[in-house]
């Protein structure tokens, strides 16, 4: 699920010429600090400063973004479709220390989404937390709570001071945090409904994320809506980068506590808990099952028959695929704007290799490439040795970025590109 192979409303839209709703934020790139570690002093950090990023289906964001770093910032933007002129370093350049930029970013879907400086992150002085960015459904939802878990992956040396991902951690310690805290506990009403949207901000974890005692429902993968269906013993599998919306319905007693356990593949441990409160229950009975959420009008079918294809093996010596540094508009992956694109992943290293995919949603496809799994995802974990076969509607002209990165903290970010003409 999530990258690991684990009857919706039609979209509206307004009428052309009929104003857009607009909102406008600013964020900067500044020197920051965390805590990660009891009696050791605080982490500096490199992070995206601003207010909450939570937005309306529909709005045009304008976006001012200043650099007050010592070094050059992209904003990398996670799960936002066809919006080539938002797209880092295919659409917009590195910004330099101190300068300023400014874009429009139309929020054509609704979902869970992640923004951060983490593209140029390796090897950099510091490390650069990600940020959440939610854009809600226009129609109602049936929750009573709105909940955001961003978990993200450290290694910490016992000054303090974290070390980057691609680079070699040596002595220093894995630390993970949920919303910036080692903890993070959550109070609830019995017979309350929580969304939860949990996101992967780990540099190179894959992990899982287990509510034990409580049946959880998951309603959104990657940004996209999905067939709700129950987590297997309520656990969710992420890769990095991967967001999860799930729905969970407080049905036990006041006082209980339900322990949010990570798995980060070598143990779990607890990063936080639900607690019930004694007030009375939100109302008599739990709400009944709740239906999809609201499409964002991706397409229904996928033309496999007459679709292009294409070869891809992920990372390796292969001079397209470098490191976000070294970066140039050469050597494209070409796509005709209306075509299906199917493209056959093939991990040749030893480890997992994620696979993240800018501009476009992809089905996963079955083994005998005849169907697809009832979901839509951008971020894919693929095992070493194994081929994963996606496909999508080239449906946006423009340049978009392909990310790929080995699952080892030493492992460098590695990029190529393809364009939609």
């Amino acid at each position: 699920m999530a990258g690991l192979g684990a009857a919706a409303l039609a979209s509206m839209w307004p009428a052309v010429g009929r104003a857009q709703p607009r909102s406008a934020v600013a964020l900067q790139a500044k020197a920051d600090s965390v805590a990660l570690r009891p009696n050791l002093p605080a982490t500096p950090i490199w992070s995206l400063q601003g207010p909450e990023l939570r937005f309306k289906r529909g709005e045009t964001l304008d976006v001012a973004f200043g650099n007050e770093l010592p070094a050059p910032a992209v904003l990398n933007w996670r799960g936002i479709d066809g919006v080539p002129a938002a797209e880092p370093l295919t659409g917009r350049p590195p910004l330099a220390a101190g300068g300023k930029d400014a874009l429009k970013l139309p929020l054509r879907h609704a979902g869970t989404f992640l923004c951060g400086l983490s593209l140029l992150g390796d090897g950099q002085p510091r490390p650069s937390p990600a940020r959440a960015l939610i854009v809600q459904e226009s129609e109602a939802v049936a929750v009573d709570r709105d909940e955001v878990l961003l978990i993200e992956d450290w290694r910490v040396r016992q000054d303090g001071t974290a070390v980057t991902p691609g680079s070699d951690p040596g002595d220093a310690v894995p630390v993970h945090t949920i919303n910036r805290q080692t903890s993070l506990d959550l109070s609830a009403r019995t017979h309350e409904r929580i969304r939860l949207r949990i996101i992967s901000g780990c540099q190179r974890s894959v992990i899982a994320v287990k509510l034990e005692g409580i049946e959880v429902r998951v309603m959104a993968l990657d940004s996209q809506p999905s067939e709700p269906f129950q987590a297997r013993s309520g656990a969710l599998v992420l890769a990095p980068g991967g967001r999860v919306d799930a729905f969970i319905d407080v049905t036990t007693a006041a006082g209980t506590e339900t322990p949010i356990l990570l798995h980060d593949g070598k143990e779990a441990r607890p990063i936080g808990k639900i607690r019930v409160t004694s007030e009375p229950p939100i109302r008599p009975t739990p709400l009944p099952p709740a239906p999809p959420l609201p499409s964002n009008g991706l397409p229904e079918r996928l033309d496999l028959k007459n679709a292009t294809r294409v070869d891809l093996a992920l990372g390796g010596p292969q001079s397209n695929w470098v490191t976000p540094s070294e970066f140039a508009t050469k050597d494209p992956l070409t796509f005709r704007a209306g075509r299906t694109v199917v493209l056959a992943l093939t991990n040749p290293g030893p480890l997992p290799t994620v696979f993240h995919l800018h501009g476009h949603h992809f089905r996963l496809l079955d083994r005998l490439d005849d169907g697809w799994k009832p979901f839509w995802l951008d971020t894919l974990a693929i095992e070493p040795g194994q081929t994963q076969r996606i496909a999508f509607l080239a449906e946006y002209p423009g340049r978009y970025l392909i990310e790929s990165v080995v699952t080892d903290w030493t492992a460098p970010r590695l990029v190529r590109w393809y364009a939609v003409t």
